[in-house]
């Protein structure tokens, strides 16, 4: 009979055991979820189920075996709740509301899918004893990943990339960029490649392990105003101060041209029929090259028109020589065969010259 009390009072304290865990879990997740964003859901409650029935067989004081199973289960949707803790506070608050950097879905897969295997072998390996099994298992493995390591390094390393280009943001859509000799706008980044549309409406789809590799000019960083350039040649006749005048208002009127900072014009070159000027103008968004140039070229046509400066021909100056034939071979033979006949002893060295030739 004095035995009832205490198992009563062991039953009670297994409910409170259990309804208290269960209620304090719940309430810090509904206040995780309501104040600092973090998505919890269905895994989250079952988390909540798992450790208040710990609690209370911890509490009651059931058999180690089975306890073991119930910390199992808990410790694997632990992990869920270690991954939404990492996507809210890891991913969305530090990487792209601090840093200003958008994370695919992809990369986030990846690193639940890290955790839950490492929370898997972290259970089997302490929970179970199944280190035997796994240091088999593990060697196993290591064959085949090396394999498949191999076979897919190419993916692998444009996913590196991609993931390389996403955290530092050395361009974003929208941007134009200058990869070797094309100008394009940046439509799309994702994990495996960079796609590029140029002025033309060409789509260019690079692939990130190569682009990482690639000099790139942002043209729109950090800010859409950039300088371009376009040169001119004009008659050697012209003082180089009222060219430069004319190139720098017929570029500064031109359509897309920045008004600041302002038009200069530089002498470059002493060319074989022209002296060379190069005009250095800013334009805006780049998707506007094509128009900027021909506009400015045309004011420039224009201008030099109205103040009568020359854009000269290419002229090239070609002299010819005419040199006199050398001696044909034998010459000297025949001046003398005709020298020592008696026929020609009248005759003088020119006369005899002119008979040979």
């Amino acid at each position: 009979m004095s035995a009832l009390p205490f198992d009563t009072q062991r039953a009670a304290a297994t409910l409170i055991a259990f309804v208290g865990t269960f209620f304090i879990a719940l309430t810090v997740g509904r206040f995780l979820k309501r104040r600092a964003g973090v998505r919890l859901g269905v895994l989250y409650r079952l988390f909540c189920l798992a450790l208040a029935a710990y609690a209370a067989l911890w509490t009651y004081g059931v058999a180690l075996d089975l306890r073991n199973h119930v910390g199992t289960a808990l410790v694997l949707l632990g992990a869920a709740f270690v991954i939404a803790l990492v996507d809210r506070y890891v991913w969305d608050l530090y990487f792209e509301k601090k840093k200003q950097t958008p994370i695919p879905h992809f990369p986030r897969q990846i690193v639940a899918l890290l955790i839950y295997l490492i929370t898997l072998l972290i259970v089997l390996w302490y929970g179970y004893r199944a280190d035997k099994w796994l240091t088999g298992l593990l060697a196993a493995s290591g064959a085949a990943t090396i394999v498949l390591g191999l076979a897919g390094q190419n993916l692998l390393s444009g996913i590196i990339a991609g993931m390389s280009l996403q955290i530092n943001r050395p361009y974003k859509v929208g941007d134009w960029l200058q990869v070797g000799d094309r100008f394009a706008e940046v439509m799309e980044i994702n994990w495996r490649s960079t796609r590029l549309c140029t002025n033309d409406n060409i789509y260019l789809d690079i692939p990130n392990n190569e682009i990482v590799r690639t000099t790139i000019i942002n043209l729109h960083y950090p800010t859409e105003a950039h300088a371009m350039r376009i040169r001119v040649g004009v008659d050697y006749n012209m003082p180089p101060n009222r060219v430069k005048d004319a190139l720098a208002r017929a570029a500064q009127s031109a359509k897309n041209v920045l008004p600041s900072p302002p038009v200069k014009v530089f002498l470059v070159e002493f060319g074989d029929h022209a002296v060379t000027y190069e005009i250095k103008y800013y334009m805006g968004n780049h998707a506007r090259f094509n128009e900027t140039n021909d506009a400015v070229r045309t004011n420039v046509w224009y201008e030099l028109k109205r103040q009568r400066i020359n854009i000269p021909y290419p002229i090239r100056t070609l002299q010819l020589e005419r040199r006199s034939q050398p001696a044909r071979e034998g010459h000297e033979e025949a001046r003398v065969i005709l020298r020592g006949e008696p026929l020609f002893q009248c005759l003088s060295d020119g006369q005899i010259d002119n008979l040979v030739k």
